[in-house]
């Protein structure tokens, strides 16, 4: 178990890969408004234009995509989001394709993240109540892929080097857990909990003031024993570690 109580998982640059606008929000807001304060340069990586999610009649697919694009915007801006970037795939209809794959791969090697946070792709159901996204799942796919070995392999995507984007040691790869499900890290987001409702009211299109409140008695929930009050969850996997590490690491998976 490891709860973030110190500066060790503090990055100096830190990308989240979402499905949708809004999704950072629910997943990761806290902790980046905790590491933007601190000095991280954020970048918030949105595939789909979110042009779907909406039961008004009178809404057009094109209208729906331009408020919530200006929605993600104001929310990240609450939070000290560096950088935007916005790959307008259709909402609802995402795969995980080599092309998805090379975008994503695109934008690690240009920004450069220690730390890539996105959806855990094994997440099939959370809740009992839940059928998680297939957005979701092919978006944490996607990214994984990407971190892992595409970002980093030279000759993987060589027209990305002829763009002069080298390739990239991503550090860390985080993924969200909002059941708590194989979480292994906890981040104390207590004084950033307001900010985190803030940022989830900016998206009046999707989401009403019930819901930031419902979030955040959801962070109460993923608490759970550590010694604060509210928490975000993920799944922590760290790449490159010292091989006495990896081996004491299976010992433990073993026992």
């Amino acid at each position: 178990m490891t709860q973030n109580g110190s500066d060790e998982l503090q990055p100096e640059r830190a990308m989240v890969v979402v499905a949708h606008p809004d999704d950072a929000e629910f997943m990761v807001a806290g902790t980046v408004a905790k590491w933007a304060a601190r000095g991280a340069e954020v970048t918030y990586v949105v595939i789909t234009n979110g042009n779907k999610g909406s039961e008004d009649p009178d809404m057009t697919s094109t209208l729906l995509a331009e408020i919530r694009e200006a929605e993600q915007r104001a929310a990240g801006d609450i939070l000290g989001v560096k950088h935007f970037e916005f790959l307008g795939y259709e909402d609802g209809y995402l795969v995980h394709t080599l092309e998805l794959r090379r975008d994503i791969t695109r934008l690690i090697r240009r920004y450069r993240p220690d730390i890539v946070v996105t959806f855990d792709p094994t997440a099939r159901f959370m809740f009992d109540s839940y059928a998680n996204h297939p957005d979701h799942r092919a978006a944490g796919d996607a990214t994984v892929d990407a971190i892992f070995p595409s970002a980093r392999d030279r000759l993987t995507f060589p027209e990305l080097l002829i763009d002069g984007l080298k390739p990239h040691k991503v550090k860390e790869l985080w993924m969200g857990s909002g059941a708590g499900t194989n979480a292994n890290v906890w981040v104390d987001i207590s004084e950033t909990i307001e900010l985190k409702k803030k940022a989830l009211a900016a998206h009046p299109s999707q989401l009403s003031e019930e819901v930031a409140e419902f979030a955040a008695e959801m962070a109460r929930g993923q608490a759970g024993e550590q010694n604060f009050e509210y928490a975000e969850a993920f799944r922590r996997i760290i790449f490159d570690q010292p091989r006495e590490a990896r081996l004491e690491q299976r010992r433990q998976k073993s026992n």
